[in-house]
C-alpha cells in the first residue's frame, strides 16, 4: 500500500489550520500550500506561514495574483466592492464570492501534489459553506476529487474532512486537537485586528462561543 502524504490547502483560517492539525496528529502532513491569488486580506498569508511552522511543515505559497486582477465584482479581490457585515445568512454575502475559487485551487494544488509525491490534496471546505459557496458543496467536491484522480492518473485524490461538519464541531475539532488558533486569521478586512464584523468575523466568534473553545481573537467590535 502507497503511505499516504498529505499536501493541506492552508489559508491561514481557522478551518484549514484545522485540517493540518488534524493531518499532522494523523502523521501524513507534508506540505502545507498557501494561495496568494490578490486577496484584500492577504493578512492571511501571515498566519498560515505562522501555522505551517508550528507544525514543522514545509510552507509553499503559489503565486496567483494575475489571475486574482481579472476577478473583478468580488469583495475578496476587487477593493471597489465594500466587504459586507453581519451574517453569512445574509443574501449581501454572496459579494464574497470568488468566481470559481475553489476549482481554480485545487486543481492547481493537484499539481503540486504530485510534483511533491503527496498522496492527497485536504481542503477545509464545511457545510456552512454550502448556502453562499457552490464551489464548496459536496457534489462539487465529489466532481473535484474525480477530476483530480483522473487528471493525475490515480496518484492524487482530494480529501475534505469537514464538507459535511459545521464551523463550530470544527472549533471544537480544533480545541481537542489544541490547534494554535491564535496564530489563525479569518477577517475579510484584511487588516492588523479583525473588524469583527464582516461575515467570517461573525460565524468565527459564533462558533468559537457554540464549541465552548476559548476564543483568543482581539476584535475591532466587541459582540
Amino acid at each position: 500500500m502507497t503511505e499516504r502524504r498529505d499536501l493541506v490547502l492552508l489559508s491561514g483560517g481557522l478551518d484549514s489550520a484545522t485540517a493540518l492539525g488534524l493531518r499532522h496528529a494523523e502523521g501524513t502532513a507534508r506540505v502545507a500550500l498557501s494561495v496568494n491569488y490578490g486577496q484584500r486580506h492577504a493578512r492571511e498569508l501571515r498566519s498560515a506561514a505562522e501555522v505551517a511552522a508550528h507544525y514543522g511543515v514545509e510552507h509553499r505559497v503559489l503565486d496567483l495574483t494575475s489571475w486574482g486582477t481579472h476577478l473583478s465584482g468580488s469583495a475578496l479581490t476587487d477593493t471597489d466592492v465594500a466587504v459586507p457585515h453581519g451574517h453569512y445568512a445574509a443574501p449581501s454575502m454572496a459579494a464574497t464570492v470568488v468566481p470559481n475559487r475553489n476549482a481554480t485551487l485545487l486543481m492547481a494544488a493537484a499539481g503540486v501534489a504530485l510534483s511533491t509525491g503527496c498522496t492527497h490534496v485536504v481542503a477545509a471546505m464545511h457545510a456552512g459553506d454550502h448556502p453562499i459557496y457552490p464551489d464548496c458543496r459536496p457534489e462539487f467536491v465529489d466532481a473535484a476529487r474525480r477530476t483530480i484522480e483522473l487528471g493525475t492518473d490515480g496518484a492524487v485524490t482530494l480529501d475534505a474532512p469537514f464538507v459535511h461538519i459545521s464551523k463550530t464541531a470544527i472549533a471544537a475539532r480544533a480545541g481537542d486537537l489544541a490547534v494554535p488558533v491564535g496564530l489563525t486569521w479569518s477577517c475579510y478586512e484584511g487588516r492588523e485586528v479583525h473588524c469583527g464584523q464582516c461575515g467570517t468575523c461573525v460565524e468565527r466568534r459564533e462558533a468559537f462561543a457554540d464549541s465552548g473553545v476559548a476564543d483568543p481573537t482581539v476584535y475591532e467590535v466587541a459582540a
